[in-house]
């Protein structure tokens, strides 16, 4: 048994925020990080854009920030949550900027702004085109200049533990439900252990994984969600899942190489099979629409032409300034044999960003006492029916600071629970074939790309509950019987976030932001989150 003062699960942008925030204002209590793979291996990792935030006061106001935050999220923001972002925000990009993160500069000295689609205007700092790797990398210094703080890599959360494990019976209407650690399986002795803590936070990112084609890494199982449904706390908004436009077209390929939407900031333009600049047929802002819109547009190109991509041309760009914006996108291409000064890019849409997850309040707290979620796993209003670009590292940096705030306030009048039984794998055995989890985890993408993508109908949503319920019986069966793995416990997982997804597209019968469904084509006069 392992104790812990403040449990953080997930070392990305959120986890280590709030993590170096706690270590320093509490030196002598401890302060545990879990992560199931390399500590650096994140969603943050893997973010290219950068973090909009009102920086240049002299062309830009919070006011325009929000407004065009409300509209990306298409009337289901939470106005309140908006406001506290946008205007929080400058506070704690400077404070990563202190423990070490660069950000570009122009030639004046000021951050050399970038625009993305649905911004009004250039308000978008990066560190060239990896502004999520250099956070990861400034932020994990910092930490390891921290002495009470540990990081413990390779460790798989498997489940919060609450009442129920002490024998209480513990329902979605049960009042008071209490998190009071997590067991985790520990994959280099292979054994399952529990780690208690007075606080816990769950920074566990995205679900991309739950589709075929992802920009997401491959440890983005939708685990924190997963678990808190399981406990029986509040889930909302799943059926909003974000299609990042421009993926580069490799097939197999996973996770799909991202060309961000700065790219077309810059002046990227989108092209069908014909090479027909076509966004002009379905909004009046071309290639910079908000991400909804450009992604069903390039899958509507897709069908009409029966190609798998469009094309993204950069040949008419300035080849210096891309390679300085945009290195790494650069270099890729390169390697690919694709020369931007005289081929256009193929892209298609992959899964990106899942606007939903485990509902939080203003700072952070879930519907479960003593748990927290911040980041990408949480739903805490700002994005509503779809997320402007680059308002995730925002809303992460501003709500690791809330869940701060909110958690020093408490953290002495909360004490460990002691009498947490251990974990019960008795009358399990090793598994026999691993092509049982395997070609389950191909089902469940193939069924998910195909009936609950883009574009949805009840037809399709119907279909994929179908199938949805005979992979977690299959899989709840062999979880009864077979001895843990982290491939299992994820399987598990994604299976329990597809569900989720489908339940909420299911039950919201309009077309809204990121959820499009033919059936309903219209939006609802009635705007509601669906909380399951």
């Amino acid at each position: 048994m392992y104790q812990t003062d403040f449990l953080v699960v997930g070392s990305g942008i959120a986890g280590l925020t709030y993590a170096l925030k706690i270590a320093d204002k509490f030196p002598g209590k401890k302060v545990t990080i879990i992560t199931k793979s390399r500590e650096d291996e994140t969603n943050t990792k893997y973010a290219q854009g950068g973090v909009a935030v009102v920086n240049d006061l002299e062309h830009d106001s919070f006011e325009k920030h929000i407004e065009d935050t409300l509209i990306a999220g298409d009337g289901l923001c939470n106005e309140k949550v908006v406001e506290i972002v946008v205007k929080e925000g400058p506070a704690r990009v400077n404070e990563i900027i202190e423990w070490g993160t660069n950000f570009d500069k122009n030639a004046a000295g000021n951050f050399a702004n970038g625009r993305e689609g649905g911004h009004s205007e250039f308000r978008v700092i990066h560190h060239k085109d990896v502004t999520g790797k250099e956070i990861e990398r400034a932020l994990l210094e910092a930490i390891h200049q921290r002495s009470n703080i540990e990081i413990i890599s390779h460790c798989f959360v498997i489940d919060l533990i609450t009442q129920h494990h002490l024998g209480y019976l513990v329902t979605k209407s049960t009042i008071g439900i209490e998190c009071y650690g997590v067991y985790i399986l520990n994959q280099q002795t292979k054994k399952i252990e529990k780690i208690l803590s007075k606080i816990t936070l769950l920074a566990t990112g995205g679900n991309g994984q739950v589709y075929r084609a992802t920009t997401n890494p491959v440890i983005a199982t939708g685990d924190g969600v997963a678990m808190v449904y399981r406990a029986k706390g509040k889930i909302e908004n799943m059926e909003f899942i974000q299609f990042h436009p421009t993926a580069l077209h490799q097939p197999g390929e996973n996770p799909s190489f991202l060309i961000t939407e700065a790219v077309r900031g810059d002046g990227g333009i989108l092209r069908n099979k014909q090479g027909e600049d076509f966004m002009h047929k379905y909004d009046p802002r071309l290639s910079l629409a908000p991400r909804d819109i450009v992604a069903r547009a390039i899958d509507s190109e897709m069908k009409i032409s029966g190609t798998e991509h469009v094309y993204l041309d950069c040949r008419h760009m300035d080849l210096q300034k891309f390679i300085h914006h945009f290195p790494n996108i650069y270099e890729k291409c390169k390697s690919l044999g694709i020369d931007i000064t005289k081929d256009m890019i193929p892209v298609a849409p992959a899964a990106h960003y899942s606007c939903g997850g485990i509902k939080t309040n203003e700072w952070g707290q879930t519907s479960i006492s003593n748990l927290y979620a911040c980041g990408e796993c949480a739903s805490t209003g700002l994005h509503g029916a779809n997320r402007l670009a680059s308002n995730s590292l925002l809303e992460a940096m501003v709500f690791a600071h809330r869940c701060y705030l909110d958690a020093v306030e408490k953290i002495d009048q909360i004490s460990f629970k002691q009498d947490i039984p251990d974990w019960d794998a008795g009358g399990t055995t090793e598994p026999k074939e691993m092509i049982l989890i395997t070609q389950s985890l191909k089902e469940l993408k193939q069924v998910m790309s195909d009936y609950v993508g883009i574009v949805r109908t009840n037809t399709r949503l119907a279909r994929a509950m179908r199938r949805l319920d005979m992979l977690h019986e299959e899989t709840e069966a062999l979880y009864a019987k077979t001895v843990l793995s982290p491939q299992l416990c994820e399987l598990r997982n994604l299976i329990t976030v597809g569900y989720l997804i489908v339940k909420g597209a299911s039950f919201r019968h309009e077309s809204r932001g990121l959820h499009y469904n033919t059936d309903y084509p219209e939006k609802s006069p009635l705007v509601q989150n669906i909380i399951l």
